[in-house]
C-alpha cells in the first residue's frame, strides 16, 4: 500500500522572539543534521532518542513530525506500524499505524506544540487510507512536571487526540483496562475497507462477543 509522505512546514514564534519551525515528515537525511534538546528523555537517553527517530523515519511506515529551534529539535511525534510484541501487530495489518511517542523539551511546554505536530501528520489527506491508534497510558505521562492529576492529564490528552478526530474506543487489552484512566484511541481513514476495520475489531476484543 502506499504511505503518502507530503513534507509539510511551519514557522511560528513564541515568547514574543523564539522562532520554532514544525515540519514533517522528516526524512532521516534530515534528521541527522539535527541534535536533540537535553531534556527530551523521556523513553530514552537524546542521543539513542535520535538515533531511533532516523531509524523510524527510514521506515516505509515511518513517520516523524518535529518541532526544531534551528537545528535543536524540542519536539517530536512518532508513528510507525505496532511492535510485533504487542497485540496490535496480530492482525498482520499493513494499515494500522500507532501514533507513539510523544515528547515537547520542558521549556517548551505550554505552547500547544504537541497539538500542532499531530495536526501536521494528517495535513493533505495523509493518513487517509490507514488507522492510526495510540495506546495512553497513566505511567508514561510527566505528572509531577505538568503538575497535573492523572484525570486531568487524560483530558488534556484527549483533547490533543480529538483535534484531528481520534476517539475513544473499548478493548479488552489488559494493560489499557489495568487502570480506568488507561486508554485506547483511534482514527479511522475515510479510505479504510471495511475488512480492515473488522480485522481491528478483532485484535481490540480477543473474545468477540464482546463487539
Amino acid at each position: 500500500m502506499e504511505h503518502r509522505k507530503l513534507l509539510q512546514r511551519e514557522m511560528i514564534t513564541i515568547n514574543d522572539h523564539r522562532e520554532l519551525i514544525i515540519e514533517g515528515p522528516v526524512p532521516p537525511s534530515r534528521l541527522t543534521d539535527y541534535h536533540m534538546h537535553p531534556s527530551l528523555d523521556a523513553f530514552r537517553r537524546p542521543k539513542e532518542q535520535h538515533e531511533a527517530l532516523v531509524e523510524i523515519a527510514a521506515l516505509e511506515e515511518g513517520r516523524i513530525i518535529l518541532v526544531r529551534e534551528e537545528n535543536l529539535i524540542v519536539g517530536y511525534v512518532t508513528f510507525h506500524y505496532p511492535d510485533e510484541l504487542e497485540r496490535w501487530s496480530e492482525g498482520g495489518m499493513i494499515d494500522l499505524v500507532e501514533l507513539g511517542a510523544i515528547e515537547v523539551a520542558n521549556e517548551f511546554r505550554a505552547h500547544g506544540l504537541g497539538k500542532r505536530m499531530i495536526q501536521m501528520a494528517f495535513a493533505e489527506e495523509q493518513l487517509e487510507n490507514v488507522i492510526v491508534y495510540t495506546t495512553e497510558y497513566y505511567w508514561h505521562w510527566d505528572l509531577e512536571g505538568t503538575g497535573l492529576n492523572v484525570w486531568d492529564y487524560r483530558k488534556m490528552m484527549e483533547n490533543v487526540m480529538k483535534s484531528v478526530d481520534m476517539i475513544w474506543y473499548a478493548t479488552d487489552d489488559p494493560e489499557i483496562c489495568s487502570h480506568p484512566a488507561n486508554c485506547l484511541m483511534v482514527r479511522i481513514g475515510k479510505e479504510v475497507p471495511l475488512q480492515s476495520i473488522e480485522k481491528f475489531d478483532q485484535v481490540r476484543f480477543r473474545g468477540r462477543f464482546m463487539y
